[in-house]
C-alpha cells in the first residue's frame, strides 16, 4: 500500500534547506507557517493518550496546529464554522458567483496583499449590492457570503472571490421579498463593467495615497505614468465575473460551502509523490475540456515550497466575509424579516437541543468510547502503555 503523502513531510524535508536560502526574504508569517504545519500533530505540540473503556484498546492523539494555512487542520474548522452559518440559510435557490482580477492587477496584488486582496472583497461586494438593488435588474437588498482565494490549480497566483448568493433578496423598502429567475440572478457583462470602474478607480486612489509598493521588476511602477501604462490593458479588457447556476437545495449550498470556505493552495490528497525528482502533484487545466482536464505535474521541492508561501495571507486578514443581508449586527433582524416575507419559520425554532456530540473518534476495534487517560505537554512524549490486562480507569471530572 502506498504511503500517502502531506506538504508537512515536504516542509520537515526540504523546509531548513530553503529557510537557509532565503534567509531575510520569508516574512515572519511564511516562516511560522512552515512551523505550524513541521510540527502540526506530533510531540512538538503535546498531545494525549486515549483508551477505550470496552477493550482497553489505545492510541496517541497529538495536538494540532490549528494553522489556518495546514491541509490538516482544516476540516475541523470548516465542520465548526458550517455548523454556525446552517441557521443562515433560507429556503431559496443559491447562485454561485466569481469575480476575478486580471493578470496586471493581480501583479500588483503580489505585492501588496492587504491592501489589494481588501479591494477586490470591497469592490466585488459593492458591485453586487449596487446592480441587485437598480430596480432595472432585481430591485431587492442581498445577502453575500465571500470567500478569498489566491490560487489557480498549479498553485500559481490567481487571486479571485467566491460568492454564495441566496436567489433574491428584500426589498428597498422592505415590504417584499423579491425572487431572482430560476436559473439566472444578475447580469455578467453589467456586473463585469461595474467591477472594473470600481476597482481600478479605488485602486488609483490607494496609490496616490501612497499605499501601494513596488519591488524587484515591478519597481518602475512608482513613476505613475509607467503605472498608468501598466494598467493600460485591463482598462480595455472584460474582467471575468463568472454565475454559475443555482444549487439544488440548502444542503446542496452547506456541501459547497465546506470544499470553499476553509481550503488551502493545495490539499494532502492531490500530492502522488515526493523523491529526489521533486513533488508530483494532481491539478486542473482548464484550458482543456473533459478527462483531459485533469493532469500532474512535477515541482522541485524548492519551487513548490515557494508556490505554497505565495498564499499565505498577512496576518489578521479575514478570507471569509459577509455583506449586504448578512453583514454584522444586522444579520440576525435581517434574516427574520426575509423568513417573515417568505413566510417560513427558522429551522433552528424548530429542532430539539441534542446532547453535546462527543468529538472523539469511537474505537477502531470495537467501536467503544474513548476516554482520555493520559495528557502530555509539548515536545513530550507519553508514558509507556499500559499492560493488556491492566484496566483502564476513567478520570474522575
Amino acid at each position: 500500500m502506498q504511503t500517502s503523502i502531506e506538504v508537512a513531510d515536504i516542509f520537515r524535508s526540504a523546509g531548513p534547506a530553503y529557510r537557509a536560502a532565503h534567509a531575510g526574504h520569508l516574512s515572519l508569517q511564511q516562516l511560522k507557517v512552515m512551523a505550524a504545519i513541521e510540527q502540526c500533530r506530533t510531540a512538538a505540540l503535546g498531545g494525549h493518550v486515549e483508551a477505550c473503556e470496552d477493550c482497553g484498546h489505545w492510541r496517541i492523539a497529538y495536538n494540532s496546529c490549528r494553522n489556518r494555512h495546514c491541509p490538516k487542520c482544516q476540516g475541523a474548522a470548516a465542520r465548526t464554522w458550517l455548523e454556525a452559518r446552517e441557521a443562515d440559510l433560507l429556503p431559496v435557490g443559491y447562485f454561485h458567483v466569481v469575480f476575478t482580477l486580471p493578470a496586471e492587477v493581480a501583479d500588483i496584488a503580489f505585492y501588496n496583499k492587504a491592501v489589494v486582496y481588501d479591494l477586490l472583497f470591497r469592490a466585488a461586494s459593492a458591485t453586487m449590492l449596487t446592480i441587485a438593488a437598480d430596480p432595472r435588474h432585481l430591485g431587492a437588498r442581498i445577502g453575500i457570503t465571500a470567500v478569498l482565494h489566491t490560487w489557480g490549480s498549479a498553485m500559481t497566483h490567481h487571486p479571485h472571490v467566491h460568492m454564495i448568493v441566496p436567489g433574491g433578496g428584500i426589498a428597498n423598502d422592505g415590504s417584499r421579498w423579491i425572487s431572482s429567475r430560476p436559473a439566472f440572478l444578475l447580469p455578467v457583462r453589467v456586473l463585469g463593467r461595474l467591477f472594473r470602474r470600481l476597482f481600478l478607480t479605488q485602486l488609483l486612489a490607494l496609490y496616490d495615497a501612497r499605499r501601494l509598493s513596488f519591488f524587484g521588476t515591478m519597481a518602475p511602477l512608482a513613476e505613475r505614468r509607467a503605472f498608468l501604462r501598466h494598467l493600460s490593458p485591463a482598462r480595455k479588457k472584460n474582467w471575468v465575473v463568472y454565475a454559475k447556476p443555482p444549487f439544488a437545495g440548502p444542503e446542496a449550498v452547506l456541501a459547497y460551502l465546506s470544499r470553499y470556505t476553509h481550503r488551502v493552495a493545495i490539499s494532502n490528497r492531490r500530492l502522488l509523490a515526493f523523491d529526489d525528482a521533486g513533488v508530483t502533484m494532481r491539478y486542473k487545466d482548464y484550458r482543456r475540456d473533459g478527462g483531459d482536464r485533469q493532469r500532474v505535474m512535477t515541482l522541485s521541492s524548492d519551487e513548490f515550497i515557494r508556490r505554497f508561501l505565495l498564499h499565505v495571507l498577512p496576518r489578521g486578514f479575514h478570507r471569509i466575509r459577509h455583506y449586504g443581508l448578512l453583514a454584522g449586527s444586522a444579520r440576525k433582524a435581517s434574516l427574520a424579516l426575509a423568513r417573515e416575507l417568505l413566510d417560513v419559520m427558522p429551522d433552528a425554532e424548530e429542532t430539539p437541543i441534542d446532547e453535546p456530540v462527543d468529538p472523539t473518534q469511537p474505537c477502531p476495534c470495537c467501536g467503544g468510547r474513548m476516554i482520555v487517560i493520559e495528557v502530555f505537554a509539548r515536545r513530550r512524549q507519553p508514558r509507556a502503555p499500559p499492560s493488556a490486562a491492566a484496566p483502564i480507569r476513567t478520570i474522575a471530572s
